[in-house]
């Protein structure tokens, strides 16, 4: 891997008689798109964690890991101010195994996922929780006891030719409809059709800070209250459903607020660079190692000229001096290439020598060991 790619990052831990004990890897891709983001590692087995070299030293704000206790432990102990938190997905995923054996396992199923996703904030969840093992009968139930903290650890580039309708009149959403790419819009314009079920009133004001009660019509006789504070010195929105906390979509419920309060433009807070289709995704350039022969050749003359120019930035950037050559040649180039790209009408190509990796010693395949969870039938 490291041969085709000079990024793909990896480092061995071996025995005394040359066993592998640990292996560890980061794909090129993804360490250029932790450089753009770096909010959130997600890993999806068990491994030594203790490896921030290959993010180029930098942590990130969080973890999020399957529910292994041997990552838990680690984490603690290697980043201990770091947000450790589960997969929702994986959680919920194990339901249907661990609750078939009891009767009613559908409707316990279906209580499960709404005191889940539908507790809005810890004391909510604390007596849903509570109420739920109870009506049920699963006080003594392990997995559950345990999955109570594992629920609470989990809290495109667009085409520039074509315009998806805004569905209601709201400025906000146009400001949205302008700045997003079309799959994220969708899921933000999908809070502004629901804003129509809910009503909104004021329950308290003073200096520009007001406190809200939407009511959200879910059904014919039911309505689920929301308490939403808007201050408009720092034009921040804050609901108690926390949508935006945990997915960085504005909610209905906020929505309904700013348009009580007439707020026609969102603060660029809640405009996330990320979902942006002006966001240069310089990181989708960059070859994943597990598709080589699938990689476009403008993908993999710019891993080349990535790799070539890192070395040249490392280098200048250690004196004033060497900087300046660098910029000079820069223009240089760039005029050059400018001409050259014009008479070639953009089909000029680059090419540089493959970067030979020294040889290393033959390692011997670590013992089988017995992997974790029931063994795979047939």
């Amino acid at each position: 891997m490291k041969e085709k790619n000079q990024n793909f990052f990896f480092e061995l831990e071996l025995e005394e008689d040359q066993l592998i004990k640990l292996a560890f890897w980061a794909d090129a891709r993804s360490r250029a798109a932790f450089e753009y983001f770096g909010d959130v590692i997600s890993f999806d087995t068990t491994y030594n964690t203790n490896r921030l070299c290959c993010m180029g030293g930098n942590a990130p704000k969080g973890f999020l890991t399957d529910q292994c206790a041997s990552m838990k432990r680690a984490l603690e102990a290697c980043m201990p101010t770091i947000i450790h938190r589960w997969f929702i997905w994986h959680i919920m995923k194990k339901i249907p195994s661990k609750l078939n054996g009891y009767k009613g396992h559908a409707e316990i199923e279906q209580e499960m996922s709404q005191v889940v996703w539908n507790s809005h904030s810890k004391d909510s969840f604390d007596r849903n929780w509570n109420d739920f093992l109870l009506n049920f009968g699963l006080v003594d139930n392990k997995w559950l006891s345990g999955s109570r903290e594992q629920a609470k650890r989990e809290s495109d580039a667009a085409d520039f030719h074509t315009v998806i309708p805004c569905a209601t009149k709201s400025s906000i959403e146009a400001q949205f409809q302008d700045v997003y790419t079309h799959q994220k819009f969708r899921v933000v314009q999908a809070q502004f059709r629901r804003k129509a079920n809910c009503i909104t009133r004021l329950t308290n004001s003073a200096l520009g800070y007001s406190v809200y009660e939407v009511g959200e019509q879910v059904s014919s006789l039911i309505f689920n209250k929301f308490v939403v504070t808007y201050d408009s010195v720092a034009t921040e929105v804050k609901c108690q459903c926390l949508l935006f906390e945990s997915r960085g979509i504005l909610c209905r419920h906020a929505l309904s607020v700013l348009s009580f309060e007439q707020v026609t433009q969102v603060s660029p807070r809640y405009i996330l660079e990320r979902w942006s289709k002006k966001v240069k995704r310089q990181h989708t350039h960059i070859k994943s190692s597990h598709n080589e022969p699938l990689l476009e050749p403008r993908s993999k003359r710019f891993d080349e000229l990535v790799f070539c120019s890192q070395n040249i930035c490392k280098f200048t950037s250690e004196l004033e001096e060497l900087t300046a050559i660098l910029h000079c040649a820069y223009d240089t180039i760039m005029v050059e290439m400018e001409e050259l790209k014009a008479k070639r009408k953009g089909t000029s190509s680059l090419s540089h020598k493959d970067a030979n990796l020294e040889s290393v010693n033959e390692f011997q395949s670590p013992p089988r060991i017995r992997t974790r969870g029931r063994p795979k039938i047939g």
